[in-house]
């Protein structure tokens, strides 16, 4: 008699915690809130950096600000970069077009359109960078 009780006692004891578990984890909704978007828009655009620069960089686009435009050193720096293996008169007209502003210049042909769009579209993913290619070779 006595294992008897002792046996639905330990029952008892096991099966408790399971009666007052908190209720199953609904599951998460699909849709992310703006705040989420928000977050996964700025981590998109912060490739690349890192530290300081991430951090504030990151802070200012949850924020809502714009980041800073770059200086005329930073946009010459740039374009350096992106000029690497043009030379002559393709070289002037390249670095003329890119420190003047974001447009690709007019007389582009739509292969050369196309890889300038291709190299400012870097981090750009889905709808974001089907809308900016749209909007870049039309331009």
């Amino acid at each position: 008699m006595k294992s008897l009780v002792a046996l639905a006692l330990a029952g008892a004891v096991a099966f408790t915690p399971a009666a007052f578990a908190a209720d199953p984890p609904k599951a998460a909704d699909s849709k992310a809130n703006p705040q989420q978007e928000r977050m996964k828009a700025c981590n998109e655009k912060a490739k690349g950096k890192s530290g300081d620069d991430r951090s504030k960089f990151m802070s200012a686009c949850l924020s809502g600000e714009e980041p800073a435009k770059m200086t005329h050193q930073e946009k010459m720096g740039y374009c350096n970069k992106q000029a690497a293996g043009k030379s002559g008169d393709d070289r002037k007209k390249f670095m003329s077009s890119c420190l003047s502003g974001d447009a690709p210049a007019a007389n582009m042909t739509q292969q050369e359109k196309m890889g300038y769009c291709n190299k400012q579209a870097t981090g750009k993913s889905g709808d974001d960078r089907k809308k900016f290619m749209s909007s870049c070779l039309s331009g």
